[in-house]
């Protein structure tokens, strides 16, 4: 009984800040992208290094994700492009405080057509997608992170292409597969029929 009140209580909740978010204005929108965008920021602190590796284990991956869901369309890409911009230009919220470029800004250019994708492909629902096919969406913008990520790392430290998926895409799969599936977890509940009919 409990269950099924919490469940209501947040199917109340989901709809009513989807209601609120598609009535914003462009303005707030963008508003809304830049506080993603610092959540993004926030989340690159949580930060593991790895000996063998410029490339850390971050929190980052997992906002990318769910950015495109919560945002939809164009806005989830937006809230990665302020992160970009910001950062390169000397904000100091890449991960470990930095800023610039770096070895691992191929990532951070990657999650753009990451969340974009995600927005986008969530927009064109019409139905309640289930898990499988969530985690369907979801993994090949992983893919699309790991491309960017794993291209400019190999260009930028002169790698081969054995040595760059070593470093850049092999250590992370794992860890981006657990994080895929939390946010699929969590995005499941967020489709409402009322909402992609």
């Amino acid at each position: 009984m409990e269950f099924t009140k919490a469940l209501n209580y947040w199917s109340c909740q989901r709809d009513a800040f989807y209601s609120w978010y598609d009535h914003l204005s462009i303005s707030k929108k963008l508003f809304l992208c830049l506080a993603v965008a610092g959540i993004c920021g926030a989340s690159a602190q949580i930060r593991i290094p790895l000996p063998f590796t410029p490339v850390p284990i971050t929190g980052q991956v997992f906002v990318v994700l769910l950015s495109g869901i919560i945002l939809n369309g164009l806005f989830g890409g937006i809230s990665m492009l302020f992160y970009l911009v910001l950062g390169v230009v000397g904000l100091p919220w890449f991960a470990g405080g930095q800023s610039g470029f770096g070895p691992t800004t191929g990532y951070i250019i990657g999650f753009i057509p990451a969340s974009l994708y995600i927005g986008l492909l969530t927009e064109r629902l019409n139905q309640r997608p289930g898990l499988l096919n969530l985690l369907g969406m979801i993994m090949p913008a992983v893919l699309i992170i790991y491309l960017f990520g794993a291209t400019y790392l190999g260009f930028f430290m002169k790698l081969g292409f054995r040595t760059t998926l070593s470093l850049a895409v092999f250590p992370f799969i794992p860890v981006d597969l657990f994080k895929a599936l939390v946010v699929v977890l969590i995005a499941k509940p967020l489709f409402s029929e009322k909402r992609i009919t």
